[in-house]
């Protein structure tokens, strides 16, 4: 049986103990989100959109491995260092054009698949003529969903440019080596890339037993942040955990009073299987009472946008 570590016991530890970074493992972090996603789409009332996202996450798989994003420059690295700053900043900072062959690849891959709607592949055309036509209007699309500028975003398009991205950036952060990403960055925020989480989890065995991770939505790094702790304002007073009455114990929405904002907690005690962008893709039911509970949600899913469900009907 785990034993969880209280608040207390954890503040009280050796921090040069505790892992604080976990990065991407390339081999099997979009494998292990297909496989989860797959198996919420059982029975679940979006299982159409799930599936496409499985579909996408084994693409996003099979092209990790050759993508071909660039190492990062040993100034660029020095710089982040010496200013506490992300050292693979997304916002801000001049990509690669490498990333919209990642985004051909995907939908070159999704084109061959059967079970597409009609109107998946009409999104798929306009991402293709946005890509071959106007690449600065694709890239504009692209600093929008980074940034999160929701108005500036088309819904149905963010998924897949979502996708390209993440395989870009995730490439590049399993590159790193933990001791070069550089302590104090701001809290909150991917130590790696400076995106918003998408979730936290708690994770079970070896040294992050009982520990509670911030999972980043882009690069897929996860960072320690203490448990009972606000992530989006730090507070550590007025927090609440809220679950659907019947649902599935590992997943609860953390509240905070103070600034009025929650995001999902997954634990692996209870289900070893969560995956944060799966599992938060997957349970819309807690978000819809957490906004009539009048919370509002920190940060949103990356494959997830408001009418982005569309793409599945």
């Amino acid at each position: 049986m785990q034993r969880i570590l209280e608040r207390g016991e954890i503040e009280s530890l050796d921090h040069t103990k505790i892992p604080r970074l976990r990065l991407p493992e390339g081999g099997t972090v979009f494998a292990e989100r297909a496989a989860r996603l797959r198996q919420l789409s059982a029975g679940h009332a979006a299982a159409a959109y799930l599936q496409l996202m499985a579909q996408i996450a084994d693409i996003q798989h099979r092209l990790l491995p050759d993508c071909p994003a660039p190492t990062l420059d040993p100034e660029a690295l020095q710089l982040a260092q010496a200013h506490g700053m992300p050292p693979l900043q997304a916002i801000g900072r001049e990509r690669d054009p490498s990333w919209r062959h990642v985004l051909q690849a995907l939908l070159d891959q999704l084109a061959g698949l059967d079970t597409l709607t009609p109107q998946t592949r009409s999104v798929m055309t306009q991402l293709q003529t946005l890509r071959t036509q106007s690449p600065d209007d694709l890239e504009s699309l692209a600093d929008a969903i980074l940034a999160e500028r929701d108005a500036d975003i088309d819904c149905q398009q963010a998924p897949f440019i979502m996708a390209a991205l993440q395989v870009y950036w995730t490439a590049q952060a399993s590159r790193l080596d933990p001791v070069q990403v550089p302590h104090g960055t701001p809290f909150g925020t991917c130590p790696v890339c400076g995106s918003l989480p998408v979730a936290s989890i708690q994770r079970v065995g070896g040294t992050r037993d009982g520990l509670r991770f911030l999972c980043c939505s882009l690069c897929a790094t996860e960072w320690h942040v203490v448990r009972v702790t606000c992530t989006h304002c730090e507070n550590n007073k007025s927090i609440l955990y809220h679950s659907i009455e019947g649902g599935p114990e590992a997943i609860q929405a953390e509240s905070c009073d103070e600034c009025h904002s929650y995001r999902k907690l997954f634990n692996q005690e209870k289900d070893l299987e969560v995956e944060p962008v799966a599992d938060d893709l997957a349970s819309i039911p807690l978000d819809v009472l957490m906004g009539e509970a009048g919370y509002s949600r920190a940060s949103g899913n990356p494959l997830l946008w408001q009418g982005a469900a569309a793409t599945s009907e």
